[in-house]
């Protein structure tokens, strides 16, 4: 594997390491995110204890989701979801398939130039 290659996965692993949170559930409520019903549902239940209610995340800089999209594809995005790492949890068993589908489709927009 290459240095550029080592590098950008091990940048998309950590920061998708906290891409599903840390799985608590925040307080129902307030919290204005904008995004597809399901995702944002899910954001809410399952991620915004680490990456916050506003998206700029609550462990360091690279929990901050505002540009994951132009950082990650879908489908690091996916694995990250899936498989967890460093200190992200992994969510494969606790969402379903369409469910870690319906959020790295959202996430993966985000950030992306229009």
């Amino acid at each position: 594997m290459s240095m550029k290659s080592a590098s950008t996965l091990a940048s998309a692993a950590l920061i998708l390491v906290l891409l599903a949170g840390c799985g608590s559930a925040a307080k129902p409520g307030a919290i204005a995110i904008d995004g597809p019903e399901q995702a944002v549902a899910l954001y809410k239940q399952s991620c915004i204890s680490c990456h916050g209610t506003d998206l700029k995340g609550r462990m360091g800089p690279e929990t901050d989701l505002h540009d994951v999209g132009a950082r990650l594809s879908e489908p690091e995005i996916l694995r990250q979801i899936e498989q967890g790492g460093a200190r992200m949890p992994a969510f494969g068993e606790r969402l379903t398939a369409e469910e870690i589908a319906a959020l790295s489709s959202w996430l993966s927009g985000l950030g992306k130039s229009e």
